[in-house]
């Protein structure tokens, strides 16, 4: 007995939505994310088609994440601390080695830098230019510093609540405190774990 051709079901040559022609103009790809950050991720692709000034900002900024496989440089970590004021005699005895990499990012999956712009932090030892390592995966809580979205603009500022209010602290006197108001909404991007400053 002959079999028959299926004439349903199955995929079909040339059926389906052509690979470009979605809302985003290019192929997609499926991907996996925790799911208290799917509406986030929603709403900046939404307003990234839109033109919205927040999503806008976010790309603009000079953001950076670590490489996914970095060569490992361990250098010496000498057992004695440098003296700011007059040296003391110092043997070349040598603790351990210390690779920056480890030393730096916690969570490499949820780590990213960014550079800062601005002298509002400079009490917290955070000046312009410094280049910020970011955590994602840590809980912004009361004290902590964060990288927050405030109407479309990204800052640096010490977290705080006062009277149930999140309030956004600046760590120098010539600037002033950041106080959300009820139409506006924060946006954590992360938690500031390191600065790392060059001096050339």
């Amino acid at each position: 007995m002959k079999a028959k051709t299926p004439t349903r079901g199955g995929p079909r040559p040339g059926a389906g939505r052509k690979p470009g022609t979605g809302p985003y103009g290019e192929p997609t790809r499926t991907i996996r994310l925790p799911e208290s950050a799917v509406n986030t991720v929603k709403r900046f692709l939404s307003d990234y088609q839109t033109g919205h000034s927040q999503a806008q900002a976010l790309l603009a900024a000079e953001i950076a994440h670590p490489e996914q496989n970095p060569t490992r440089l361990a250098l010496p970590l000498f057992s004695h601390k440098v003296a700011a004021g007059f040296p003391s005699p110092a043997d070349d005895y040598v603790e351990a080695t210390l690779d920056l990499n480890t030393y730096l990012v916690r969570h490499r999956e949820a780590t990213f830098f960014v550079r800062v712009k601005g002298h509002s932090m400079t009490g917290a030892g955070i000046f312009d230019g410094d280049l910020l390592v970011v955590d994602r995966s840590i809980e912004p809580t009361a004290g902590r510093i964060i990288i927050a979205v405030i109407d479309g603009e990204l800052t640096v500022k010490c977290l705080a609540f006062e009277g149930g209010r999140p309030v956004l602290k600046a760590q120098n006197p010539h600037f002033k405190d950041i106080v959300l108001q009820d139409t506006q909404e924060l946006l954590c991007w992360g938690v500031v774990t390191s600065t790392i400053r060059r001096f050339d």
